[in-house]
């Protein structure tokens, strides 16, 4: 008997493992795009909180392109949040350059406040 056979009923071929015939199965291939942190950690989150989500993204061929979607969601949010915090409280390139260390600390402020938004609002959903 043959490693491997077709079947014209499904269009699927099948490869002897042992005594059982199995159907070679394989994703369809997927656009790259890359994906930087925001991508990485909404995806951290699905495959331990959203394990249907996931596969179901991944089977479908359309996880890389959600992701991307996501990170590019999230960059956009994390700019504008940056911005319009550091307006409202009026953290300015004067204050940089008079005082670096109490610019930087605002900064760090601002940018934890807007790590965790995207958190609660994109990443962990």
């Amino acid at each position: 008997m043959e490693n491997r056979i077709y079947d014209e009923k499904n269009g699927l071929w099948y490869a002897k493992q042992g005594d059982y015939y199995l159907p070679e199965l394989a994703l369809l291939p997927e656009e790259e795009k890359p994906i930087s942190i925001w991508g990485q950690r909404h995806l951290q989150y699905l495959k331990e909180h959203k394990q249907f989500v996931y596969i179901n993204l991944l089977t479908s061929g359309r996880l890389n392109e959600y992701l991307a979607s996501v990170d590019e969601q999230a960059e956009d949010m994390f700019s504008r949040l940056v911005k319009e915090y550091a307006d409202r409280q009026g953290v300015t390139e004067q204050l940089k350059a008079e005082n670096q260390l109490e610019w930087v600390g605002k900064m760090n402020n601002i940018r934890s406040r807007a790590v965790e938004i995207i958190d609660v609002e994109l990443i962990c959903v």
